[in-house]
């Protein structure tokens, strides 16, 4: 422990130093079987068995919707491993982490981006789940299915669709309320049940199709130019898909126990596991579509469901995708929203206010509209994938790069006078290589949400706009850093959470050796008297 650090944390910052360490220390209880049941729970979700079939909705073959699968969470598993080895190393959440990157006040730009979309994923799943819950519903109660559909025909949602959602919706809130380290026993419980559902459902598909069904044989519909954009945009939607997770893990493996080391795995771990979803749910809509003669793909797997003859299956199998909706809610979703909203509002919102608030939102963002077809599935995904990718780039080049690995975690502390303050709290470089790095997908971006604006080939970056970003931000932000670098915020030694718990404990130690020197002397100065 240096000099300097002691004298620092034994300063009127030393209480805010014990804050700082004493509480991960007692919170370290992920371990790596911790983190494989949490990515096992997270990868079996709605969203991710719906992602190849929705890929293939718009003319690609299932063998490339599985390559771009494949792909797309190679990348972007590199990326997780890379932002959570910081949260492994200084144990702190990602808005705090942000910091360092963007400066203090300058990082509630990726922290509200971060939030709409983890808002918008929570309101979807919370979709896909009510779903899942009215398919229940069905095969206990037949007449169910039978009640007269109030809602106008373009609302994306039925009667029995909207009381699924509401019942999902108050089912959550009690998780909500509970804290990360409880939750591994939810994500353990559903890495065991929903993989055996689904594993039963894939055999299911190829016992009752031994061909595997029509969408097997079936080739590419398109060539030329439409091809690549569709495979380029295709892969920009699959990262899309766990965009936030390329910020955010932070969030949870500043409660690792293990070696930063062990974050590694996802790079093997991950392509692997959503690959072999995002087959599960082709094999098995492909051979419901085969079965049952429908004239389009159930690529719902709810609607798939809701066929079966046996109503236990439907139970059961309705069952399995409202828990696999439930666990990546909350895993992905409303503890990343509450993160953000605690860094935004400490004062009065806590991870479970936030949690609260984010479910309230999904209310008012009318989710069930964005699921209503493929193609606005898949535009929902890339749309705001595009400011992530330059969010993410500037973490993992700042940490890995820039700062040489080396962060002050008391200094993310610091709002007025901490080394990454930088220019009145805002780091300029972030900012310039954000604006570069969105800017070009901003034509698309419009485009997307009214087709009736034509922006010509405007749209193309759009496309592939979160490697555009990542790339394009990261050039940046080097450049800058290059030319024109914060001395200020690169320290020789990194200052760790566990620095300051030495440090701190230390203080205290000598306070109150201090404090018994003084008390002793007042004893024999009242003897001598």
């Amino acid at each position: 422990m240096s000099v300097s650090l002691r004298k620092k944390v034994g300063s009127s910052w030393c209480r805010l130093a014990k804050l700082i360490s004493t509480r991960p220390l007692a919170l370290r209880k992920w371990t790596v079987l911790s983190f494989i049941g949490y990515w096992i729970s997270d990868c079996f979700s709605v969203a991710n068995w719906q992602l190849a079939s929705s890929i293939i909705a718009i003319g690609l073959s299932w063998k490339e919707s599985l390559g771009m699968v494949a792909l797309g969470f190679f990348i972007l598993s590199i990326v997780i491993a890379m932002n959570g080895a910081v949260g492994a190393i200084y144990h702190v959440p990602f808005p705090v982490i942000a910091r360092a990157s963007w400066g203090f006040w300058g990082s509630y730009v990726p922290i509200v981006s971060r939030l709409i979309l983890a808002v918008f994923w929570f309101a979807t799943n919370s979709v896909n789940g009510g779903n899942s819950v009215a398919v229940m519903l069905g095969a206990i109660w037949p007449s169910f299915l039978n009640i007269h559909n109030s809602l106008p025909e373009g609302e994306g949602i039925t009667t029995q669709g909207m009381v699924g959602f509401l019942l999902f919706w108050f089912f959550q809130i009690p998780f909500l309320l509970v804290h990360p380290n409880q939750l591994r026993w939810l994500f353990l419980f559903k890495s065991i049940v929903v993989p055996a559902a689904w594993t039963a459902m894939l055999i299911w598909a190829f016992v009752a199709i031994p061909n595997g069904g029509d969408l097997f044989a079936q080739r590419s519909e398109l060539s030329g130019s439409s091809y690549s954009w569709a495979m380029m945009s295709s892969l920009t939607a699959v990262i899309g898909n766990y965009a936030t997770l390329s910020v955010n893990q932070a969030d949870f493996s500043r409660y690792s126990c293990v070696s930063p080391r062990w974050h590694t795995l996802y790079v093997f771990l991950l392509p692997a596991f959503f690959t072999f979803i995002a087959f599960i749910g082709i094999a098995v809509s492909s051979a419901g579509q085969a079965k049952y003669n429908t004239s389009s793909i159930p690529w719902d797997p709810n609607v798939l469901v809701g066929l079966w003859g046996n109503r236990a299956c439907r139970f059961f199998g309705a069952f399995s995708f409202a828990l696999a909706a439930l666990g990546s809610n909350i895993s992905a979703n409303s503890l990343s929203a509450a993160n953000d909203f605690a860094a935004l509002a400490p004062r009065y919102l806590t991870i479970r206010r936030g949690q609260i608030l984010c479910a309230l939102l999904a209310w008012a963002l009318v989710p069930w509209k964005i699921l209503a077809s493929a193609g606005t599935f898949l535009n929902f995904m890339s749309a705001y994938a595009i400011f992530l990718g330059p969010i993410a780039a500037i973490m993992v080049c700042d940490f890995w790069i820039v700062k040489g690995r080396k962060y002050d975690c008391l200094a993310l502390y610091q709002p007025t006078a901490g080394i990454y303050r930088y220019t009145a709290g805002f780091n300029i470089h972030a900012l310039i290589a954000f604006i570069v790095g969105t800017t070009p997908s901003l034509p698309g971006l419009i485009h997307s949400v009214n087709s009736g604006i034509e922006i010509g080939v405007g749209v193309r970056p759009y496309q592939f706009g979160w490697l555009l970003g990542f790339f394009g931000g990261a050039l940046v932000y080097l450049g800058l850093d290059y030319w024109v670098p914060y001395t200020a915020a690169k320290i020789p030694v990194a200052v760790l959470v566990d620095d300051l718990v030495d440090a701190a404990g230390r203080e205290e130690s000598e306070t109150v050796e201090r404090e018994n020197i003084m008390k002793d002397q007042e004893k024999g100065d009242r003897g001598d008297m």
